[in-house]
């Protein structure tokens, strides 16, 4: 007998088409759960010829009669026949279309680091083959580092993203209109509904479970041994977290949790973060029939659907709140106000549940875990000051951390091999002399110096012999004077004593008139005086041309030097040199060098040296180390993480010399790499 129907389920093939309604459908139920893939089932008669439609695959829509309410849409997976003597009929089991995640695949390794929530759901989302489902509201942003690597499925990495979250959170869906639309909100913390005893409550039943109490837990990620990721370094040292009140509660109680999925030490905290606080108190779990009254109030306290927070009161549990977490109608048409509902004291996520846990076994089978590497770097160089000796190394991209990496070195002598090189061809070269230069030199002080003559001397020398000169006169002159008046004079020859003349040859006596003439014979020495003259008158003087003869008769000159010294006194003084600007030229004729060939040390080493790692100064200035951590002198990003990829060290001497170095990294590496080789 086919009971009324209080459902409508419609079957849609794979191109969503709608091809049969199924009004002979009963005993047609739906599981809800929070952040988990929803079930249904119906069962067709057997002889239904409606069964045709039902393929494997196909999609089928529910809705509630009885509400109005649209439940979602499914698709047929397993399918169970019976055929007896009371059971003549065909079950069809139904998961909700979120499962069509499950039909692709993320091959090979996948990593997003430093990625909001909303790029990492849509990075998930891109890898379908078929896009069925987009991304609309995302009330969370978190900058987690996620990774996956060979997963059957887009859903488990796309559960896998709020997991690490510290704060309740919940998958929805829409699948009225498509391509279907995913959602990941954040609950209301609301109390939006109710059960009470005596109104809609018909059985409560309630599990405390303290068996799985952890109050302190010991995070642990990806690697193994000492390489193992834990939290130390996120948490002030300590690896564990723990949950004070409840250790003081119910005691200590210790876990270690492995999820070698984590890379990233922040998403390890968080997750272990909120399994802490899911499981540092006992679980409480409520499983309550209850009647859905809101199909008949029409009120919204009475719609008991799952991810809201119920109001229960129990006159013997008392009055408490607590989230749906689980909302299902065992048959919604012979029962159809019948429901159930799991209500638990803590939110259930994918990182908690069976199916988590073996979907994590199932991936590390099949992870790339990896192993310890030691690497050396080396370099040998002569260096100065001005040329350092410098080598580079690489930190690959696959290196999960970092367990040694050290700098030894040693300074030794200045090396060369060999004394001489060709010389080249001839060449001329002009240096300039440097500019005009002035310079200046003290003489050292005033100084007397003295020298004897060498004792007196009498040097004699000859005139050479007797010479007659004679020379002219100038010519014969006659000179007239004017006497000033009318007079006369007397005139006579006078010589003086030193003439030795002692009378005057004649005498004249003026005639008259106002001039005369006066004669009279030279002599030698002599004067012509005037005795007196009386008027107007001049004189009158001719001299004849005539010349002077005389002669120097043959004669020598002596000269006495008596004894005598010389006294030269120098006084201080100082001499000044100017050198004008000016260059030198020189030519370098065409020549060779031979080499002489060998191994050559200078004498010296350098005192000190310079050490810098990616252009941090290293605080070691001696002349060779051993095993220099230089760990805290690579370059890191902005989280404090070394980079990966090249690191440069360079070491200065200060005088010439040459260096040995060599650079030790041991770190851990994942075994995973590009390639088909």
């Amino acid at each position: 007998m086919i009971k009324e129907a209080f459902a409508t389920i419609k079957i849609l093939n794979r191109s969503r088409q709608p091809i049969a309604i199924l009004e002979n459908a009963y005993s047609v139920s739906y599981k809800k759960r929070l952040n988990e893939i929803w079930g249904a089932s119906f069962i067709l008669p057997l002889d239904d010829p409606k069964n045709a439609e039902c393929q494997p695959l196909n999609y089928v829509e529910i809705i509630d009669d009885l509400t109005g309410e649209y439940i979602g849409l499914f698709r047929i997976v397993p399918s169970q026949t019976t055929k007896s003597e009371s059971n003549y009929s065909i079950k069809y089991e139904c998961d909700h279309v979120i499962a069509t995640l499950l039909d692709d695949v993320l091959f090979e390794y996948h990593q997003t680091i430093n990625w909001t929530t909303k790029q990492n759901i849509e990075y998930i989302l891109a890898r379908q083959t078929t896009k069925h489902w987009r991304l609309g509201r995302c009330d969370f942003t978190r900058y987690f580092h996620y990774k996956w690597e060979d997963e059957n499925g887009l859903l488990g990495p796309l559960f896998s993203i709020a997991q690490p979250f510290d704060e309740q959170y919940e998958w929805t869906w829409d699948t009225t209109s498509y391509p279907w639309t995913l959602n990941l909100v954040r609950p209301s913390n609301a109390t939006t509904c109710e059960v009470r005893f005596g109104k809609n409550q018909r059985e409560i039943q309630r599990d405390i479970d303290p068996t799985g109490i952890l109050n302190r837990i010991y995070p642990k990620g990806y690697g193994e041994g000492v390489n193992q990721l834990t939290i130390r370094e996120a948490n002030n040292g300590r690896p564990y977290l723990e949950n004070a009140e409840s250790i003081a509660k119910y005691g200590l109680i210790p876990y270690v949790w492995v999820d070698r999925r984590f890379e990233d030490i922040n998403s390890l905290k968080a997750s272990a973060q909120a399994l802490l606080d899911e499981r540092s108190v006992p679980k409480v779990s409520y499983r309550i029939s209850a009647v859905d009254l809101s199909s008949l109030t029409g009120m919204d306290v009475d719609k008991l659907r799952v991810g809201r927070i119920v109001r229960i009161i129990d006159p013997d549990l008392g009055t408490f709140e607590a989230r749906i977490v689980g909302e299902s109608k065992p048959d919604m048409v012979g029962s159809p106000g019948d429901i159930q509902l799991e209500i638990a004291n803590k939110t259930e996520n994918l990182g908690t549940t069976q199916a988590d846990l073996e979907r994590r076994q199932e991936i590390n089978e099949v992870y790339a875990q990896g192993a310890t590497n030691l690497l050396t770097y080396q370099a040998h160089d002569n260096a100065d000051q001005d040329n350092p000796i410098g080598f580079r190394f690489e930190l690959p991209e696959e290196m999960v951390r970092i367990n040694k990496l050290v700098l030894t070195f040693e300074t030794s002598q200045f090396r060369t091999y060999g004394r001489a090189t060709e010389g080249g061809g001839a060449t001329s070269t002009t240096t300039k002399g440097g500019g005009g230069t002035t310079a200046t030199s003290s003489s050292g002080g005033g100084t007397t110096a003295t020298s004897s003559s060498g004792g007196g001397t009498t040097a004699t020398s000859t005139s050479g012999g007797g010479v007659s000169t004679s020379t002219a006169s100038g010519g014969g002159s006659s000179q007239t004077s004017s006497a000033g008046g009318d007079h006369s004079h007397k005139m006579f020859n006078y010589a003086g004593e030193a003439g030795g003349v002692s009378a005057p040859k004649r005498e004249f006596s003026p005639q008259g008139g106002t001039s005369f003439r006066v004669a009279f014979e030279a002599a030698s020495a002599s004067h012509l005086y005037t005795a007196e003259s009386s008027g107007n008158h001049s004189h009158s003087v001719s001299i004849p041309s005539h010349t002077h003869n005389f002669e120097v008769p043959s004669h020598r000159h002596d000269v006495t030097v008596p004894n005598h010294t010389h006294s030269v006194s120098i006084p201080n003084h100082t001499h000044s040199v100017t050198i004008p600007d000016h260059t030198h030229d020189f030519t370098l004729p065409n020549h060779t060098h031979e080499i002489q060939h060998g191994i050559y040390k200078l004498n010296s080493t350098p005192s000190r040296v310079t050490i810098k790692v990616d252009g941090n100064t290293v605080p070691h200035t001696l002349t060779s180390g051993n095993s220099i951590d230089i760990v805290p002198y690579l370059q890191v990003d902005d989280s404090g993480k070394v980079t990966r990829g090249w690191h440069e060290i360079e070491i200065t001497p200060n005088g010439l010399g040459r260096i040995n170095a060599q650079v030790t990294t041991q770190f851990f590496m994942q075994s995973r790499g590009g390639g088909s080789f």
